[in-house]
């Protein structure tokens, strides 16, 4: 083939693109039994280790712009997991907060990790969990090489 490195197996996107659509599918039952989505329990977890912290903040910890965030806190707000306050210190800046019921949710949310690896169902022959604790670090290696890249 003349674009060999235009085929879908060349390419390296395509595997993260599958892996990430693959374990976000798996997360979903776990997810659909507390009442969120995989991105308000992306922001649930950055608010779960800081509470009271910027939008701004919690888009850099997720990769996410702020036009694309907003929404989702507002939907959250909305659903009582939340708060958003106006900075006391810049009337600009929005700081997110916890609800009692967002506090909550962490307890609930707590085996969802633990069904993800059940689910992956490994095979020792194959792979073992340090394996993918090591995968896991190589593509925070690989995130922060690209995140310098122009938007």
């Amino acid at each position: 083939m003349e674009y060999e490195h235009l085929k879908l197996e060349n390419q390296l996107c395509f595997p993260f693109y599958a892996l990430s659509r693959l374990i976000t599918r798996a997360y979903q039952e776990d997810l659909d039994a507390l009442g969120i989505t995989y991105p308000q329990y992306l922001v649930l977890m950055v608010l779960w280790e800081k509470e009271d912290i910027s939008v701004i903040e919690i888009g850099e910890k997720l990769i996410l712009n702020t036009n694309t965030i907003t929404p989702l806190l507002k939907r959250m707000e909305t659903q009582g997991l939340i708060t958003r306050t106006p900075s006391q210190t810049d009337q600009r800046k929005v700081v997110i907060g916890l609800t009692e019921n967002g506090r909550a949710m962490r307890e609930k949310a707590s085996c969802v990790p633990y069904n993800l690896i059940q689910k992956m169902n490994i095979d020792p022959e194959k792979m073992q969990i340090e394996d993918v604790m090591k995968l896991k670090n190589q593509l925070y290696d690989l995130i922060r090489m690209l995140e310098h890249v122009e938007k």
